[in-house]
């Protein structure tokens, strides 16, 4: 990806992030920090019948952290559980620099990259470590 583009779309992610806001009390809330920084990002994720209808999320975070949960929303929202939980894997995947489907990453993919700066890892995959332990609370609530 060109450098210009993808540090064009990690910016507009980071001042214009999207799905930013709280959700209600039928949403799932998860928090999830990095302790060696600021970023905290408290994630509201909606599920119904195994579809994410909607994600919010709220907090302070790095601009990488930021524009992150900001795609991650928007490649998420009308997903399965089960499908979201492939792109978590498969974005996990680029981050470690191990085989992955940047079809599915879309936009995500400007992250491919990160890699050469190791301590941002932990900030592009804080907000996908949130949504496995909604989907997680999710699965034991069916239970």
């Amino acid at each position: 990806m060109d450098p210009e583009l993808r540090r064009e779309i990690i910016l507009d992610n980071y001042n214009s992030p999207v799905n930013k806001g709280q959700g209600t009390s039928e949403y799932i809330k998860v928090n999830t920090n990095n302790s060696s920084c600021i970023d905290n990002i408290d994630l509201w994720i909606l599920i119904d019948n195994n579809i994410i209808k909607d994600i919010k999320f709220d907090g302070e975070a790095c601009a990488i952290s930021t524009a992150s949960t900001s795609i991650m929303t928007k490649e998420l929202i009308g997903k399965s559980i089960d499908d979201a939980l492939t792109f978590v894997e498969s974005f996990e995947c680029m981050i470690d620099e191990k085989e992955y489907d940047s079809e599915i990453l879309n936009e995500a993919n400007v992250f491919d990259e990160i890699y050469k700066q190791a301590n941002r890892k932990t900030c592009a995959t804080l907000p996908y470590k949130g949504i496995v332990k909604a989907i997680e609370e999710y699965r034991s609530r069916k239970e």
